[in-house]
């Protein structure tokens, strides 16, 4: 399954729900399908797209919030899953593309490679109440349908292929991304009261 075809299969649900990508392949073959404002690519943060997203999550209750992030940078950041479980943000959903490889630096493999590390294991054992591994795409839109639907928190492991982009380039720089995020996300405040 390729984390590019998952995007693609879930890019029109996202035009009305707040999305943090984590940097690299994954933000820009979001990107590629077409920039929305309310879609911010964490830049050179590995780890901590999961943290920024639960804390909107958690200042914005009303919106749905989507973190699209990747084994790697969870594996930096694990205590992200608990504090998550802890705060329940009943808004946030968590997806994990988890291709075994720190691609966007370098390609190395992670400790999901052999079956080491198991990220929905870890999800669960965390508290995480609603945890969902797929590895098909059939499985991987049911999982993020029954995510958007549902009114609490949810972890998707995906099982994705080493592929990323052919090409790394944004028409914008971060400072830039932060502020039509901003915007876009005081409009949809705006646009629910």
């Amino acid at each position: 399954m390729l984390r590019s075809k998952c995007l693609e299969a879930i890019y029109s649900e996202l035009n009305d729900k707040i999305v943090v990508t984590i940097m690299g392949a994954c933000a820009q073959e979001l990107y590629d399908l077409g920039h929305q404002e309310n879609f911010f690519y964490l830049q050179h943060a590995m780890g901590l797209a999961s943290s920024i997203g639960m804390g909107i999550a958690l200042h914005s209750p009303e919106q749905k919030v989507v973190v699209l992030d990747g084994d790697g940078s969870v594996l930096m950041n694990l205590g992200t899953l608990a504090t998550m479980a802890r705060y329940r943000p009943r808004n946030l959903v968590h997806i994990i593309f988890d291709n075994g490889s720190l691609l966007s630096t370098g390609g190395f493999p992670t400790h999901t490679t052999d079956g080491t590390t198991d990220l929905a294991v870890i999800a669960q054992g965390a508290g995480i109440p609603h945890v969902a591994r797929v590895g098909t795409p059939f499985d991987f839109m049911e999982a993020v349908g029954d995510a958007f639907e549902r009114d609490d928190l949810s972890v998707i492991v995906a099982k994705v292929e080493a592929v990323g982009p052919d090409h790394f380039g944004m028409d914008f720089q971060l400072p830039e991304n932060a502020f039509m995020f901003k915007r876009a996300i005081r409009e949809m405040k705006l646009g629910d009261g």
